[in-house]
């Protein structure tokens, strides 16, 4: 191994240097600097005197840098008086200008030897840097990359009063549900429905056990206005394909998010079902689980058989059947309906010369109702359930299992060879989430979506990342008041349509409650109370007095503001206003369904409005009208109003003890201070009912609760 050592040649400037001290050096190389400034201010205009003071002012003061010892202008040197005097003489002939540029290294200039001062030798100073212009300016909204299946979907005429198809227009549905529909008074589909009818019955042309081709059919999304007719969409083309079956299996499978909606659909699904040999189940926990289970299965010398084709559920009944109840197979599943109550496949029915029509039970389809409420509540595990045990997924596949479903990692050509039973989803929605992310978690194959509102909405947090479709014959308003005129508005507006039935919506159970304990008091309107409290059986019954007409004023929460179909609701009044978008479509999709006219008022407090339009503006509410009501039109209501607060508060003081009720110091209930005109006021946001001018306060023990059923 051999070291080579590589001298380099100094030159004639560093071997000078050698030569030399540092001194000598130094005074070198201050002269080559102090040359090329000069050679720059010749090559550049001087500034003109106007400038001087401007540059001046654009000067930053900087502090001179500690030199090092040894160094000629070191403190300690012998040369350090001199260079101190040479420095004050240059900022006195300067007359003021003793800042440097900034971009000057060194920290002050220093006398050339040959004595000129430092700033004819020195660097022209950079021009001041000016701030402003930071105007504000809209940045432009990133648009979303949707799949094609969302960024242009089938089109549906969003009136339905407009465009209606004959039955006979559509001759792929069967001649006895025909039959059927016209002994239900209906003689034309809405425009959903001749769009989405047609479509279900073709993906079936080749009968529930093989999709067209051989090949797995495309699932579908529609989303519609609430009382559009989506659930008889799905029920009608379910029902036709399930009618050639010869052995029973659950083979449509209908998940709905409430036990009202559930009843709602199933009568619906008996409607078109009872003159063929289908089979309906209820399962939605109002019976103990073995009654239900002697509905779905019964056990034989060989095992089980299926005593059920379509199956109707809420999703936690459903999951403890598929735990508990032996026999209970969903392995020959072939429809999967997601229907939100007035959106997905939910339970609005057909409306044609003023009578309604629920939509004919789906006869093969597996039906997810709510589907956007289903994607809400994915935390149950509810749908990886369902779809695990619908597909065979432990165990080789038996040589006789001919159309036996294997889950597939992938679809690949050798995988098409074998033909299997396909499991088709169905969702309907009046506010279907476009958010891709959101969408997945349902595993929808090669999607189809059929749609009334703009043809592009972004995904959104919240699900809500666009326009939504509301019926067109329905008027939005919004009454700005205060907290403690909540009540009385809503008695004027009940009053004064003395024949017409409202749906008053509030946030919470204990809201109504106390709503409908103050309008009972005041007397003349026939109030209904519509929430959790209630058994099923009781909310039932309610519902139908409601319908009937026997109750002019039901006050609920958002129990019956998704898919609940009661006929002849002319007006929507939000006591409390919503809080979310979608919340708002589902309360007003109450009124004005399958072509009616209906009404939605909102009572909105100062601090409420802004946020409020700006959501429904967003939302696509076409017109939101501001409805202001004059004292003069409540004032002949406030001595019946006082008397029924008065009332109110001797009910609450003699039935504080049973109920559990206790003295608080907090804010919230009924408050009295006075004249309603003049500032007496009744509120039920907070915690209790409070007699404002002796400070006593009445709260419930527990704080309010989020309505549901």
């Amino acid at each position: 191994m051999a070291l080579f050592h590589v001298a380099r040649y100094p030159g004639p400037e560093a071997a000078a240097a050698e030569e030399t001290g540092p001194g000598e050096r130094a005074r070198a190389l201050l002269e080559r600097l102090q040359s090329r400034a000069r050679e720059r201010q010749q090559r550049e205009p001087a500034p003109s005197e106007a400038d001087a003071p401007s540059e001046a002012s654009g000067r930053r003061r900087r502090r001179p840098r500690r030199r090092r010892r040894g160094s000629p202008e070191a403190p300690g040197s012998p040369e350090a008086p001199q260079e101190k005097r040479r420095r004050a003489d240059g900022e006195h002939a300067d007359a003021g200008s003793s800042e440097e540029a900034p971009g000057e290294r060194g920290g002050r200039s220093e006398a050339a030897p040959d004595g000129r001062p430092a700033e004819e030798v020195a660097e022209p100073a950079a021009p001041a840097l000016v701030l402003g212009g930071f105007g504000r300016r809209k940045t432009s909204k990133v648009q979303p990359f949707l799949p094609p299946w969302l960024t242009e979907p089938s089109r549906v005429r969003k009136d339905i009063t407009e465009g209606l198809v004959p039955i006979e227009d559509i001759p792929e549905v069967h001649p006895d549900l025909q039959k059927q529909l016209r002994a239900q008074g209906i003689s034309s589909y809405f425009p959903v429905q001749a769009a989405v009818i047609p479509a279900l019955l073709e993906s079936a042309a080749s009968g529930f056990l093989v999709g067209r081709g051989g090949y797995q059919p495309s699932d579908l999304c529609v989303s519609a206005p609430t009382g559009s007719g989506k659930t008889l969409a799905f029920v009608i083309p379910v029902v036709q394909a399930l009618l050639r079956r010869v052995v029973c299996h659950v083979r449509a499978l209908v998940v709905l998010p409430t036990k009202e909606l559930a009843q709602q659909v199933s009568k619906v699904f008996n409607i078109y079902t009872d003159a063929t040999p289908l089979r309906v189940a209820l399962v939605t926990g109002q019976k103990t689980l073995a009654k239900e289970q002697e509905s779905l299965v019964q056990k034989t010398a060989d095992g089980y058989r299926c005593l059920a084709d379509i199956v109707v559920a809420t999703p936690g009944r459903l999951v403890d059947h598929i735990d508990q109840t032996s026999g209970f197979s969903l392995q020959q599943l072939r429809f999967l309906v997601g229907a939100r109550p007035g959106a997905w496949a939910g339970s609005e029915g057909l409306t044609l010369a003023g009578a309604s029509l629920h939509p004919p039970p789906a006869s093969h389809p597996q039906v997810v109702d709510e589907a956007d409420r289903m994607i809400d509540s994915m935390h149950q595990s509810w749908l990886p359930r369902v779809v695990a045990a619908a597909f065979q997924s432990t165990g080789p596949r038996e040589p006789r299992a001919l159309l036996q479903r294997r889950q597939l990692q992938a679809e690949t050509a050798a995988s098409t060879c074998c033909p299997q039973m396909p499991l088709q989803k169905l969702l309907f929605s009046a506010t279907l989430t476009q958010n891709p992310e959101k969408l997945q978690q349902l595993g929808l194959h090669r999607p189809r979506l059929f749609s009334t509102g703009a043809a592009h909405r972004g995904p959104d947090d919240g699900d809500v990342g666009g326009k939504y479709a509301f019926p067109a014959g329905l008027t939005h308003h919004y009454v700005p008041c205060s907290l403690g005129a909540k009540p009385l508005l809503v008695l004027h507006l009940v009053l004064a349509r003395s024949r017409s039935r409202v749906l008053c919506f509030t946030n919470s159970r204990e809201n109504s409650h106390r709503l409908f304990l103050l309008v009972q008091a005041f007397g003349g309107v026939n109030a209904a109370e519509f929430s959790s409290r209630y058994g099923p059986g009781q909310r039932q019954t309610i519902l139908k007095q409601f319908e009937q007409g026997k109750i002019q004023l039901l006050i609920s929460t958002d129990a019956t503001a998704r898919g609940i179909d009661v006929r002849g609701v002319g007006l929507v009044v939000n006591y409390d206003a919503p809080q979310y978008l979608r919340t708002y479509v589902h309360r007003v999709g109450r009124t004005a369904r399958a072509g009616n006219a209906g009404q939605a008022f909102t009572l909105l407090l100062k601090v409420q409005e802004r946020r409020f339009l700006q959501m429904l503006t967003e939302g696509g509410v076409p017109a939101l009208e501001r409805h202001e009501l004059p004292s003069e039109l409540l004032q002949p209501l406030v001595p019946r109003y006082e008397e029924a607060l008065s009332q109110l508060e001797r009910t609450v003081k003699v039935r504080a003890v049973p109920l559990g009720w206790s003295r608080d110091s907090s804010l919230g209930g009924v408050q009295r201070k006075g004249r309603v005109g003049a500032g007496s006021s009744w509120s039920s946001g907070g915690g209790g009912a409070r007699e404002a001018g002796e400070g006593k306060v009445l709260s419930p023990p527990s704080s309010p609760r989020r309505s549901g059923s």
